[in-house]
């Protein structure tokens, strides 16, 4: 009975946290890569069923179908399987995907909160809707060529607290390095297009800008807190387009001390010069 009773434990903890998996997928952003963007004001895009593009130098990448349908989205797909592709960025076949989905931050979720967000993921009504595949250049079409790239700047496993800073601080590196991936955007790259460690969240010119307190040190804590519950300046302006979706799917999504432990994060981060244009 002792044994039984610990299986059934061990089996329902093992079956993650839907709920819990959905404010996760909020703080990972999820929705804004994998739903189309709606055409117009009557359009109702199907949330999590693909279809989102992603202009790069190297071609156009789209979002594929997430959902549970087993045939167009994930139905098919283990909790192995789901694991591996964000930790190491392999599909369940073995082969490698492409860095535009952004695995080398989110290789840093622990394996609760990845259990949660698989939960979450298989609670979604399904989708038909076919991923399209990506438009790439020639020389860029190439999966097994990802394996090279990943060994020059791919470092696979979970976010590690580091014992010299304080919860809220460990935590506010957890939301921008794994689960907000932060870094994706805001951190300049080489033209293999892998990020420059030394300048990280330094701001990628012409995209986005410099999170360092280099910037940031004009600011108080109550206006970034706004500006990311909001997407708004004190002087009234507005995010660029793709910020301001970051806000609504995302950053005004978070809770009051992830938001706090989100600043306090990027307040202790060495002061960096913008990427030089």
């Amino acid at each position: 009975m002792g044994l039984f009773l610990f299986l059934l434990a061990t089996s329902c903890f093992a079956q993650g946290d839907a709920k819990r998996g959905e404010y996760l997928s909020k703080a990972g952003g999820c929705l804004g890569c994998h739903t189309v963007e709606a055409k117009d004001a009557k359009d109702k895009p199907v949330p999590y069923a693909g279809g989102r593009a992603l202009k790069t130098p190297f071609g156009t990448f789209y979002g594929p179908n997430i959902t549970p349908h087993p045939q167009a989205g994930i139905g098919r797909w283990s909790e192995a399987d789901f694991v591996r592709a964000l930790r190491e960025g392999r599909r369940p076949d073995g082969a490698h995907y492409f860095p535009a989905f952004p695995y080398p931050s989110f290789t840093l979720i622990t394996d609760p909160d990845l259990r949660d967000l698989w939960a979450y993921l298989r609670s979604l009504p399904q989708s038909s809707r076919q991923s399209e595949p990506h438009d790439l250049g020639f020389l860029y079409r190439w999966r097994f060529l990802v394996g090279f790239w990943k060994w020059l700047f791919f470092t696979p496993g979970p976010f590690v607290p580091d014992p010299g800073r304080s919860a809220v601080l460990n935590r506010g590196a957890y939301l921008v390095q794994a689960l907000g991936h932060c870094s994706e955007c805001h951190t300049p790259r080489n033209f293999l297009g892998g990020a420059k460690k030394d300048k990280f969240l330094a701001g990628a010119k012409d995209i986005a800008p410099n999170l360092t307190p280099t910037r940031l040190v004009k600011k108080g804590d109550a206006e970034l807190k706004e500006f990311l519950r909001t997407a708004m300046t004190p002087d009234g302006d507005v995010a660029a387009e793709s910020m301001a979706e970051v806000v609504t799917n995302t950053t005004s999504q978070l809770t009051p001390q992830d938001l706090d432990a989100l600043v306090a994060y990027l307040r202790s981060l060495p002061p960096l010069p913008d990427e030089a244009k």
